[in-house]
């Protein structure tokens, strides 16, 4: 699977359909590779409203140009990030997770 596939997905639980998958996080804790360290999939950036990308605007500090950014955080309002750990399985139509997944804040943390 390539990281291309999950994106636009409907994301599900056991019950109804939460949104689309619109982003991923990555984390480099993997064994080093080469010169760099090997990434890993850490979790999916849920939208319940659209599968179209927050192109970087998720980020808090992002503010310019100001109507794109307004725009943006509208339409993505209430879009929270799901922990992999809580993905059962992924087809080729939908990502299903656990019905009682933690929805966390989807602005990437230090």
């Amino acid at each position: 699977m390539i990281l291309s596939d999950l994106l636009d997905l409907p994301v599900h639980d056991a019950t109804e359909r939460l949104g689309y998958c619109v982003d991923a996080r990555l984390v480099l804790d993997a064994p080093v590779v080469g010169p760099l360290a090997g990434a890993r999939l850490h979790g999916l950036v849920v939208s319940p409203r659209t599968g179209t990308s927050f192109m970087g605007y998720e980020r808090s500090g992002l503010t310019a140009p100001w109507p794109l950014a307004q725009w943006l955080r509208h339409r993505h309002r209430g879009t929270f990030f799901l922990m992999w750990e809580d993905v059962l399985r992924v087809t080729t139509d939908r990502i299903v997770v656990v019905t009682d997944a933690t929805r966390y804040d989807p602005s990437p943390t230090d």
